[in-house]
């Protein structure tokens, strides 16, 4: 498929691309569209920032045109689960793009907000409901939605919704949906845990994948700094200071030092603002509209922001502090060099940090390039950890394979997905 204009869409869908700027397909929706408008099951890996709302929205709006009838009280003709409410609202935004000329209804429902307004709402049935699992289980116990007439289904970015412990709420949801379904499920990585999801799910699945599981894009130019914590805020204002009126994703890993580290930008007249758990819906809304918008240059989170926002214009992503989720570098850093753009990512990692780095590097099967020094404590030879290289001419930028353990008491540690509570 080189073009939408192959695939035969609906007139509305057909107008709806074509205003939209949108001609030549991504590598996701070459593959998987076709199959999808055959009626295939589909397991989709792909990273982010490559198409995939397009890629599971197009068949499933196309099947929904095409037998127009308003949707029963209480019914969901199509059902998307994300997992957190960023990426709920921008896939309910591109489907609300796509559907303006038709009299198509795309709800949405999400914690934080209110739960009376959502069963008003619902009440009078839809065509497309993207929820994330926690609040549509909350409806679907109340009855106020029910999933036996639902046809479509789609589970969006399902290794997240794996690590930050949705995986019971899933499988609840399971039980309330009926076996004549057609079923999507897109991820960016891949595990045993989500083959097992996908066989609960999917019948017959066809999969189709475009890049390897859990590397980096291309485009993105990756480097490491080791900076200990104390010097960390004075390596992020260099680092600011390199690329002036860029827009800036910084992740941190705590709520409170997400906040911490904003506050300290403002007071030092950065045009910054912050996403986490601890801040309402409607404060996450507009911290992330001024972002998109250019009113603030740069936008502080937790990996709550990891993945469900996409703005093209980010150029420079700062991991503050290492992820405790190696995979979670992956779709941090996914947040820059979007739509065939570049960028760039830079992380800071303490001495205490070693591992978490080496746990990055093993994920992406690469080295990341380091910039400046290597601690001695780092520089661990042999099976524990690969030699640290130097390169003796400066004006090159050294490179280094993965540290070592940062502390024996690190070895045997596994790092668990944290709650959908703490990462948030």
């Amino acid at each position: 498929m080189k073009s939408f204009e192959e695939l035969n869409l609906t007139a509305e869908l057909a107008t709806a691309l074509a205003n939209g700027g949108f001609s030549v397909p991504t590598p996701i929706q070459a593959q998987a569209i076709p199959l999808a408008l055959s009626g295939h099951d589909i397991m989709g890996l792909a990273q982010t920032g490559t198409g995939k709302t397009l890629a599971f929205g197009l068949p499933m709006l196309n099947a929904i045109m095409q037998s127009p009838s308003r949707p029963e009280s209480k019914t969901t003709k199509a059902l998307i689960l994300a997992p957190t409410r960023e990426l709920v609202n921008q896939i309910a935004q591109t489907f609300k793009t796509l559907t303006r000329q038709s009299k198509i209804r795309v709800t949405t429902v999400v914690g934080g907000a209110s739960i009376g307004k959502q069963q008003q709402e619902l009440a009078k049935g839809t065509d497309v409901l993207v929820a994330t699992p926690g609040r549509l289980i909350d409806l679907l116990e109340r009855g106020a939605i029910g999933l036996r007439k639902t046809q479509h289904l789609v589970l969006d970015e399902a290794d997240q919704m794996l690590d930050i412990g949705f995986i019971h709420a899933l499988r609840k949801i399971v039980s309330y949906l009926g076996d004549n379904r057609q079923t999507q499920l897109f991820s960016a990585t891949m595990s045993k845990q989500m083959e097992q999801l996908s066989r609960t799910y999917l019948t017959d699945p066809q999969r189709v994948q475009v890049n390897p599981p859990n590397l980096a894009a291309e485009k993105i130019a990756q480097s490491v700094q080791f900076v200990e914590k104390p010097k960390k805020s004075m390596a992020l204002r260099d680092t600011l200071a390199k690329h002036p009126n860029v827009a800036t994703l910084v992740f941190a890993r705590t709520k409170h030092g997400a906040e911490k580290l904003k506050n300290g930008l403002v007071a030092d007249g950065y045009a910054a603002t912050s996403v986490h758990g601890n801040k309402s819906q409607g404060q996450r809304d507009r911290a992330i509209k001024q972002f998109r918008s250019g009113d603030m240059q740069i936008l502080v989170a937790t990996d709550v922001a990891a993945r469900g926002i996409d703005i093209p214009t980010v150029g420079l992503v700062v991991n503050y502090e290492l992820p405790n989720v190696p995979e979670n570098y992956v779709h941090r850093i996914g947040r820059t060099a979007r739509a065939g753009r570049s960028g760039v990512a830079v992380s800071f990692c303490a001495t205490d940090e070693g591992k978490l780095l080496r746990d990055v590097e093993k994920l992406i099967k690469s080295s990341i390039q380091v910039v400046g020094d290597v601690p001695e404590q780092l520089k661990v030879l042999g099976q524990d950890g690969p030699k640290a290289k130097r390169n003796k001419n400066r004006s090159h930028k050294p490179k280094a394979h993965s540290p070592g353990n940062a502390s024996n008491s690190n070895k045997n540690r596994r790092h668990k997905p944290r709650s959908q509570k703490t990462a948030a």
